[in-house]
């Protein structure tokens, strides 16, 4: 098995984007309807992580998205075909459109620049949402993928990223998921095949170059 690839040059601000992954209040928070995934993120540092690429992303002018997982409350157009969504209905807390639940986690900040994207179908945050075109248009060369599940939707976001050009970078100690010695396995056996592994602390040494301009309105 090939050993984890590192970082082995600076991260371009106007080609790299960092990519939050469901770390909504309702997944990551205090009140999560995942109470065993909220503490692996938390417990992991994982969460504290997301935190600090999203305040260097924003000092760096990275660009921000956040993908978030919602649902209708009568549940139109959500999908029913597998043992997590049906789950999911019965959980006590719901990830419902326009309540907390489905807003981003403290600590993480959002700012006014900063993208977000909401799913109401599906196990990816890429695959059939406005991601892959918003990456597109911003000129999106680097993904760095972050948040949870490593379960589900973290390794869905790497191939669909790959499998659309994309150099992806994961920050190891900047995801999570249940039980907590399955990230590191799967982080190793599977990701490291398709994706630049690294620590945060290497992806905030990588950022480096001239600020990003952003683009305003003539």
């Amino acid at each position: 098995m090939p050993s984890h690839a590192r970082l082995s040059e600076p991260l371009d601000p106007a080609t790299t984007v960092l990519l939050t992954v469901e770390c909504q209040q309702g997944v990551v928070g205090p009140d999560s309807a995942l109470p065993e995934l909220a503490r692996a993120a938390r417990a992991s540092g994982a969460l504290a992580n997301v935190a600090r690429l999203v305040a260097a992303a924003h000092e760096r002018g990275v660009q921000v998205v956040h993908a978030l997982a919602e649902r209708r409350p009568d549940g139109r157009g959500a999908n029913r075909n597998a043992r997590l969504f049906r789950a999911a209905e019965r959980l006590p807390v719901q990830q419902l459109a326009g309540t907390s639940a489905v807003r981003v986690a403290a600590p993480i900040e959002v700012t006014e620049e900063d993208l977000v994207v909401r799913r109401l179908h599906g196990l990816s945050p890429i695959q059939g949402t406005d991601v892959d075109a918003l990456l597109r248009n911003l000129g999106c060369r680097t993904l760095v993928v972050t948040g949870v599940s490593a379960n589900v939707a973290i390794p869905n976001a790497v191939f669909d990223a790959v499998n659309r050009g994309y150099t992806v970078v994961v920050p190891a100690d900047a995801i999570a998921g249940v039980p907590a010695d399955y990230t590191p396995a799967m982080i190793r056996h599977t990701l490291a095949l398709v994706a630049t592994v690294a620590t945060t602390d290497e992806v905030l040494g990588a950022l480096s170059g001239p600020r990003r301009t952003r683009l305003t309105p003539g």
